[in-house]
């Protein structure tokens, strides 16, 4: 089993209530705070931290930044990611190191730079959550009047990551020679231009960073709809879904497997990742206290206000009392397509919906003891619809905390997770093979 840590660099990871828990550590911009939380995955062996980022205030719901600021909901504050994965780098060793770079606003140069940077820093940890942004908000402070459509968006995509593989291999490993009596410091034939002449982009190269530890970052995605689903079937090497059901979720991989095969790949090389909200305590009662109170925190407010950046969709423009109606989303299909059926199956209306969004979507199944959260887990791997979990604590840092400390161990007692690493780069700890140049 695959173990990630989703965490965001700003007031949300697993739950909007989060940052208002009593034992929650709000120094959300502090250098102690990402420290700390590093070397607890280190600790609990996991694969890789993952921080998610979006590049603006949500403004969705009614046209405003209001409900986002005033709630702490998922946009309120974003440090920037690569800085702060830096941070992590220096105090960690083994602990892989992903995060969200968007191919709509950035450029494939820089991109790849930063990463391949990291890369060496980190002796082979870095990883690439691609995404192609959607969201007015977003294209404003990009100096665009309007996001891309979204076949726009993966074409784009596709012709970025072209790009960035090219500059990754304009190096061969064994160019940097740095033989200081020949002098031969990088052999010239053995770095090359990439001439890459697209639609999207016009790069020269080389790039002027030596191949990395990994030759490439380890690529995430997270597209749920069938364009997104193609893409991350070319790209993906671990895949993060948001389902609420097993069976849901092995559709999920089946299918991807399947379109990695019609691409050429193996697919033993996409792992999927199921995004879970747990719910760890000594006890059932214990854990079910903790997830009352954090219910209890949840401001339906916060929930519609991510909702609604979610779907791109203002549903301020909805009866609160009525149930979300059947919509043709611009936004992310994924989280409609949850947020529908939970719609489908318990009649909620928009309000209790939003506190439920707001909450932690994948809670269920997920709160109690050790054993108990851990006896879920394997169910869901033993189906087939997991190669591991994406594990989205609902407060910091006393929730990542409880899982290392209780859910980890039960894992490990069950042949289900490693107790050491055995390898450092992060290619290492997925399995997966590192790309020829």
């Amino acid at each position: 089993m695959h173990l990630a840590a989703f965490v965001s660099a700003g007031p949300v990871s697993g739950s909007h209530a989060g940052w208002r828990h009593p034992a929650a550590d709000r120094d959300i911009t502090s250098l102690g705070y990402y420290t700390r939380l590093a070397r607890i995955l280190e600790d609990g062996c996991f694969d890789f931290v993952f921080l998610a980022d979006i590049l603006a205030v949500p403004d969705r719901l009614g046209d405003s930044t209001d409900s986002q600021l005033r709630y702490g909901a998922l946009g309120a504050l974003r440090l920037d990611p690569m800085i702060v994965l830096a941070a992590m780098c220096g105090v960690t060793r083994h602990v892989g190191l992903a995060c969200t770079i968007s191919t709509t606003y950035f450029e494939p140069f820089a991109v790849a730079r930063a990463l391949a940077t990291l890369d060496h820093l980190s002796a082979g940890r870095a990883a690439w959550n691609i995404v192609t942004s959607f969201q007015q908000a977003e294209a404003r402070n990009f100096s665009r009047a309007d996001h891309l459509p979204r076949g726009e968006r993966y074409d784009r995509a596709d012709e970025f990551m072209e790009v960035c593989c090219a500059l990754w291999d304009s190096w061969a490993d064994d160019a940097l020679v740095r033989d200081p009596v020949a002098p031969l410091f990088a052999d010239p034939a053995k770095v090359r231009r990439v001439d890459h002449d697209g639609k999207w982009f016009k790069v020269r190269g080389p790039l002027n960073v030596s191949r990395s530890p990994q030759g490439r970052p380890v690529f995430l995605q997270a597209g749920a709809s069938d364009r997104g689903r193609d893409f991350a079937a070319r790209w993906a090497e671990v895949v993060f879904v948001t389902h609420g059901t097993p069976e849901a979720a092995r559709e999920f991989r089946d299918d991807l497997r399947a379109r990695a095969e019609r691409f050429g790949r193996r697919p033993d090389d996409i792992k999927v990742l199921p995004g879970i909200v747990p719910i760890v305590a000594e006890t059932s009662a214990v854990a079910q206290e903790r997830r009352a109170l954090l219910e209890s925190l949840a401001h339906p407010q916060a929930g519609l206000s991510t909702l609604s950046y979610h779907l791109d969709i203002d549903l301020s423009q909805f009866p609160q009392d009525e149930m979300l109606p059947v919509l043709d989303v611009p936004g992310v299909q994924g989280h409609y397509r949850e947020v529908a059926d939970l719609t489908r199956r318990s009649g909620v209306p928009l309000r209790e919906l939003g506190r439920r969004y707001g909450f932690g979507r994948t809670a269920v199944g997920f709160t109690g003891s050790a054993s108990e959260v851990v006896d879920h887990m394997e169910t869901w791997l033993d189906a087939g619809a997991c190669d591991g979990f994406m594990i989205q604590v609902p407060y910091m840092p006393g929730g990542l905390e409880d899982f290392a400390r209780l859910a980890v161990p039960e894992l490990q007692r069950r042949g289900l997770f490693r107790k050491r690493y055995d390898g450092t780069a992060l290619r290492d700890h997925l399995g997966l093979p590192r790309p020829a140049a």
